[in-house]
Protein backbone atom coordinates (compact mmCIF):
# COMPACT_ATOMS: atom_id res chain seq x y z
CA UNK A 1 0.00 0.00 0.00
CA UNK A 2 1.55 3.24 -0.64
CA UNK A 3 1.87 6.15 1.45
CA UNK A 4 -0.59 9.17 1.09
CA UNK A 5 0.62 13.13 0.23
CA UNK A 6 -1.89 15.71 1.33
CA UNK A 7 -2.21 18.74 -1.35
CA UNK A 8 -4.30 21.72 -0.67
CA UNK A 9 -4.39 25.35 -1.58
CA UNK A 10 -3.02 28.87 0.13
CA UNK A 11 -6.79 29.55 1.14
CA UNK A 12 -6.23 26.98 3.88
CA UNK A 13 -4.00 29.54 5.66
CA UNK A 14 -2.10 26.63 7.21
CA UNK A 15 1.44 27.63 8.89
CA UNK A 16 4.39 26.82 7.59
CA UNK A 17 5.55 24.71 10.21
CA UNK A 18 2.65 22.92 10.49
CA UNK A 19 3.32 21.64 6.67
CA UNK A 20 6.57 20.84 7.69
CA UNK A 21 5.67 18.44 10.30
CA UNK A 22 2.74 17.06 8.42
CA UNK A 23 4.74 16.75 4.69
CA UNK A 24 1.71 19.23 3.42
CA UNK A 25 2.47 20.71 -0.31
CA UNK A 26 0.24 23.72 -0.91
CA UNK A 27 -0.27 25.65 -3.99
CA UNK A 28 -0.43 29.31 -3.64
CA UNK A 29 -3.37 30.99 -5.53
CA UNK A 30 -2.59 34.51 -7.32
CA UNK A 31 -3.89 38.28 -6.28
CA UNK A 32 -3.75 40.80 -8.93
CA UNK A 33 -3.16 43.78 -7.85
CA UNK A 34 -2.28 47.49 -10.14
CA UNK A 35 -0.45 45.43 -12.49
CA UNK A 36 1.24 42.84 -10.41
CA UNK A 37 0.51 39.49 -9.78
CA UNK A 38 1.32 38.08 -6.85
CA UNK A 39 1.55 34.19 -4.95
CA UNK A 40 -0.62 34.36 -2.12
CA UNK A 41 1.25 34.08 1.70
CA UNK A 42 4.57 33.85 -0.44
CA UNK A 43 4.78 37.05 -2.07
CA UNK A 44 2.16 39.05 -0.28
CA UNK A 45 1.17 37.90 3.19
CA UNK A 46 -1.76 38.74 5.12
CA UNK A 47 -0.43 41.88 7.35
CA UNK A 48 0.67 44.00 4.73
CA UNK A 49 -2.28 43.16 2.28
CA UNK A 50 -5.15 43.99 4.97
CA UNK A 51 -2.57 47.51 5.52
CA UNK A 52 -2.93 48.17 1.39
CA UNK A 53 -6.60 47.12 0.86
CA UNK A 54 -7.27 49.37 3.97
CA UNK A 55 -5.19 52.40 2.38
CA UNK A 56 -5.63 52.23 -1.29
CA UNK A 57 -8.71 52.67 -3.46
CA UNK A 58 -8.15 50.12 -6.23
CA UNK A 59 -9.85 46.41 -5.60
CA UNK A 60 -7.32 43.71 -6.51
CA UNK A 61 -8.92 40.54 -7.69
CA UNK A 62 -8.03 37.01 -7.95
CA UNK A 63 -6.90 34.09 -10.10
CA UNK A 64 -6.82 29.97 -9.93
CA UNK A 65 -2.91 28.32 -9.56
CA UNK A 66 -2.38 26.51 -13.71
CA UNK A 67 -2.79 23.47 -13.98
CA UNK A 68 1.10 23.45 -14.67
CA UNK A 69 1.40 24.33 -10.70
CA UNK A 70 -0.42 21.43 -9.94
CA UNK A 71 1.50 19.72 -12.28
CA UNK A 72 4.65 20.43 -10.76
CA UNK A 73 3.34 19.58 -7.12
CA UNK A 74 2.30 16.15 -7.91
CA UNK A 75 5.61 14.95 -9.99
CA UNK A 76 7.63 14.25 -7.35
CA UNK A 77 5.31 12.76 -5.14
CA UNK A 78 3.91 10.18 -7.41
CA UNK A 79 7.32 9.65 -8.57
CA UNK A 80 8.66 9.08 -4.94
CA UNK A 81 5.67 6.42 -4.41
CA UNK A 82 2.94 8.35 -2.84
CA UNK A 83 -0.82 8.21 -3.18
CA UNK A 84 -1.92 11.65 -3.42
CA UNK A 85 -5.46 13.74 -1.67
CA UNK A 86 -5.91 17.10 -2.88
CA UNK A 87 -7.90 19.09 -0.57
CA UNK A 88 -8.50 23.04 -2.93
CA UNK A 89 -11.08 25.73 -2.03
CA UNK A 90 -14.74 24.73 -3.00
CA UNK A 91 -14.93 24.47 -6.27
CA UNK A 92 -18.29 26.89 -6.13
CA UNK A 93 -15.72 29.37 -5.27
CA UNK A 94 -13.01 29.20 -7.06
CA UNK A 95 -11.52 27.01 -9.94
CA UNK A 96 -8.16 25.72 -7.95
CA UNK A 97 -10.67 22.83 -8.13
CA UNK A 98 -10.89 22.49 -11.89
CA UNK A 99 -6.89 23.11 -12.28
CA UNK A 100 -5.87 20.37 -9.54
CA UNK A 101 -8.03 18.25 -11.87
CA UNK A 102 -6.74 18.81 -14.68
CA UNK A 103 -3.14 18.32 -13.57
CA UNK A 104 -4.01 14.71 -11.78
CA UNK A 105 -5.23 13.17 -15.33
CA UNK A 106 -2.04 13.50 -16.34
CA UNK A 107 -0.95 10.97 -13.94
CA UNK A 108 -1.73 7.22 -14.08
CA UNK A 109 -5.18 6.35 -12.61
CA UNK A 110 -5.79 5.85 -9.63
CA UNK A 111 -2.72 7.82 -8.11
CA UNK A 112 -4.34 11.02 -7.54
CA UNK A 113 -7.83 11.73 -5.62
CA UNK A 114 -8.88 15.37 -6.01
CA UNK A 115 -12.09 15.97 -3.20
CA UNK A 116 -13.96 19.01 -3.52
CA UNK A 117 -13.21 20.13 0.44
CA UNK A 118 -16.49 22.86 -0.54
CA UNK A 119 -14.54 25.13 1.89
CA UNK A 120 -11.87 27.32 2.45
CA UNK A 121 -9.69 28.80 5.54
CA UNK A 122 -9.86 27.59 8.76
CA UNK A 123 -12.85 24.77 7.83
CA UNK A 124 -10.64 23.85 4.92
CA UNK A 125 -7.64 23.74 7.10
CA UNK A 126 -9.69 21.49 9.68
CA UNK A 127 -9.71 18.95 7.09
CA UNK A 128 -6.41 18.90 5.55
CA UNK A 129 -5.45 18.74 9.10
CA UNK A 130 -7.26 15.53 9.86
CA UNK A 131 -6.45 14.60 6.34
CA UNK A 132 -2.44 14.92 7.31
CA UNK A 133 -2.69 13.28 10.67
CA UNK A 134 -4.21 10.28 9.42
CA UNK A 135 -1.82 9.86 6.22
CA UNK A 136 1.19 10.29 9.08
CA UNK A 137 -0.15 6.72 10.68
CA UNK A 138 0.02 4.91 7.79
CA UNK A 139 -4.18 5.45 6.37
CA UNK A 140 -4.66 4.33 2.91
CA UNK A 141 -6.12 6.77 0.25
CA UNK A 142 -9.57 5.22 0.39
CA UNK A 143 -9.36 5.48 4.52
CA UNK A 144 -8.36 9.00 4.38
CA UNK A 145 -10.96 10.23 1.83
CA UNK A 146 -13.64 8.56 3.93
CA UNK A 147 -12.23 10.71 6.66
CA UNK A 148 -12.36 13.47 5.59
CA UNK A 149 -16.26 13.20 3.38
CA UNK A 150 -17.13 11.98 7.56
CA UNK A 151 -15.97 15.44 8.79
CA UNK A 152 -17.49 17.60 5.85
CA UNK A 153 -20.89 16.31 7.07
CA UNK A 154 -20.23 18.00 10.25
CA UNK A 155 -19.12 21.50 9.40
CA UNK A 156 -20.63 24.59 10.25
CA UNK A 157 -19.09 27.98 9.71
CA UNK A 158 -20.72 31.30 10.15
CA UNK A 159 -19.18 34.30 9.57
CA UNK A 160 -19.88 38.32 9.60
CA UNK A 161 -18.75 41.13 7.52
CA UNK A 162 -18.51 44.46 7.99
CA UNK A 163 -20.04 45.01 3.93
CA UNK A 164 -21.09 42.48 1.24
CA UNK A 165 -19.48 45.10 -0.93
CA UNK A 166 -16.64 42.82 -1.19
CA UNK A 167 -17.98 40.04 -1.76
CA UNK A 168 -20.79 41.38 -4.66
CA UNK A 169 -17.13 43.04 -6.77
CA UNK A 170 -15.90 39.63 -6.47
CA UNK A 171 -19.05 37.48 -7.58
CA UNK A 172 -19.20 35.46 -4.70
CA UNK A 173 -22.22 36.59 -3.21
CA UNK A 174 -24.84 34.30 -4.18
CA UNK A 175 -28.35 34.65 -2.37
CA UNK A 176 -26.41 36.58 0.25
CA UNK A 177 -27.30 39.29 -2.64
CA UNK A 178 -30.66 39.85 -0.93
CA UNK A 179 -28.90 41.47 1.97
CA UNK A 180 -27.48 43.48 -0.15
CA UNK A 181 -28.86 47.86 -0.37
CA UNK A 182 -29.97 47.28 3.62
CA UNK A 183 -28.96 50.23 6.31
CA UNK A 184 -25.25 50.57 6.46
CA UNK A 185 -25.41 49.74 10.62
CA UNK A 186 -26.68 46.29 10.02
CA UNK A 187 -24.06 43.50 9.75
CA UNK A 188 -25.09 40.05 8.13
CA UNK A 189 -24.42 37.11 9.65
CA UNK A 190 -23.45 34.43 6.52
CA UNK A 191 -22.89 31.00 6.56
CA UNK A 192 -20.95 29.01 3.80
CA UNK A 193 -22.27 25.87 3.34
CA UNK A 194 -22.25 23.31 0.54
CA UNK A 195 -19.85 25.32 -0.61
CA UNK A 196 -21.38 28.23 -1.16
CA UNK A 197 -22.62 31.64 0.53
CA UNK A 198 -25.85 31.94 2.53
CA UNK A 199 -27.66 34.66 4.68
CA UNK A 200 -28.68 33.86 7.98
CA UNK A 201 -30.04 36.99 9.85
CA UNK A 202 -29.13 40.61 10.14
CA UNK A 203 -28.11 41.88 12.94
CA UNK A 204 -27.28 45.94 14.81
CA UNK A 205 -23.51 46.16 15.11
CA UNK A 206 -20.38 43.13 14.52
CA UNK A 207 -20.75 43.06 17.91
CA UNK A 208 -24.22 41.69 18.22
CA UNK A 209 -23.38 39.67 15.05
CA UNK A 210 -21.21 37.79 17.16
CA UNK A 211 -22.78 37.14 19.89
CA UNK A 212 -25.98 35.85 17.60
CA UNK A 213 -23.68 33.51 16.08
CA UNK A 214 -22.54 32.50 19.16
CA UNK A 215 -25.74 31.43 20.17
CA UNK A 216 -26.69 29.99 16.96
CA UNK A 217 -23.70 27.52 18.16
CA UNK A 218 -24.48 26.89 21.50
CA UNK A 219 -28.81 25.95 20.04
CA UNK A 220 -26.96 23.46 17.49
CA UNK A 221 -24.26 21.47 19.54
CA UNK A 222 -25.55 22.35 23.35
CA UNK A 223 -24.11 24.54 26.04
CA UNK A 224 -20.83 23.61 27.30
CA UNK A 225 -20.78 21.27 24.56
CA UNK A 226 -17.42 18.97 23.64
CA UNK A 227 -15.67 20.32 20.34
CA UNK A 228 -13.00 18.46 18.52
CA UNK A 229 -11.98 20.74 16.88
CA UNK A 230 -13.34 24.34 17.10
CA UNK A 231 -11.84 27.17 14.52
CA UNK A 232 -11.94 31.12 14.40
CA UNK A 233 -10.74 32.74 11.62
CA UNK A 234 -10.37 36.47 10.93
CA UNK A 235 -8.26 39.35 9.12
CA UNK A 236 -6.27 39.88 12.17
CA UNK A 237 -5.38 39.25 15.75
CA UNK A 238 -7.13 42.39 17.46
CA UNK A 239 -7.98 42.65 21.43
CA UNK A 240 -11.59 42.02 19.75
CA UNK A 241 -10.51 38.86 18.07
CA UNK A 242 -9.42 37.88 21.78
CA UNK A 243 -12.54 38.17 23.69
CA UNK A 244 -14.14 36.04 21.06
CA UNK A 245 -11.67 33.35 22.21
CA UNK A 246 -12.26 34.11 25.65
CA UNK A 247 -15.86 33.45 24.80
CA UNK A 248 -15.23 30.68 22.82
CA UNK A 249 -13.52 28.65 25.51
CA UNK A 250 -15.96 29.46 28.24
CA UNK A 251 -19.42 27.88 26.06
CA UNK A 252 -17.58 25.17 24.85
CA UNK A 253 -14.93 22.23 26.10
CA UNK A 254 -12.70 22.76 23.12
CA UNK A 255 -9.72 19.71 22.13
CA UNK A 256 -8.11 21.63 19.60
CA UNK A 257 -8.72 25.52 18.65
CA UNK A 258 -7.54 26.42 14.71
CA UNK A 259 -6.98 30.07 14.42
CA UNK A 260 -6.68 31.10 10.81
CA UNK A 261 -6.03 34.96 9.05
CA UNK A 262 -7.96 34.76 6.36
CA UNK A 263 -5.61 34.50 3.09
CA UNK A 264 -5.05 37.88 0.59
CA UNK A 265 -7.33 35.71 -1.64
CA UNK A 266 -10.30 35.43 0.55
CA UNK A 267 -9.77 38.61 2.11
CA UNK A 268 -9.99 40.15 -1.35
CA UNK A 269 -13.96 38.83 -1.64
CA UNK A 270 -14.68 39.49 2.07
CA UNK A 271 -12.67 42.81 3.31
CA UNK A 272 -11.16 43.71 6.40
CA UNK A 273 -13.01 43.03 9.36
CA UNK A 274 -14.26 39.73 8.79
CA UNK A 275 -14.26 37.03 11.74
CA UNK A 276 -15.66 32.95 11.06
CA UNK A 277 -16.67 30.57 13.69
CA UNK A 278 -15.74 27.22 12.73
CA UNK A 279 -17.22 23.96 14.29
CA UNK A 280 -18.44 20.34 14.15
CA UNK A 281 -22.29 19.47 14.74
CA UNK A 282 -22.82 16.24 17.16
CA UNK A 283 -21.42 12.74 15.05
Amino acid sequence: MNRVAIVTDSTAGLSAEACRELSISVVPLLVNWDGKTYQDGIDIQAGDFYKKLAALKTVPTTSQPSVAAFEAVYAPLIEAGFDILTLPISSKLSGTFDSATQASQLFPSGRIKVMDSLQASVPLALLVLAAARAAQKGASLLEVVNLVSSYQKRIRTLFVVETLEYLRKGGRIGAAASFLGTTLNLKPILELKDGVILPLEKVRTSRKAIARAFEIVEKEVGKQASQEFFGIACTEISTHFEEILKTAREKFRIQEEIIGILSPVLGTHTGPGTLALVYLLPG
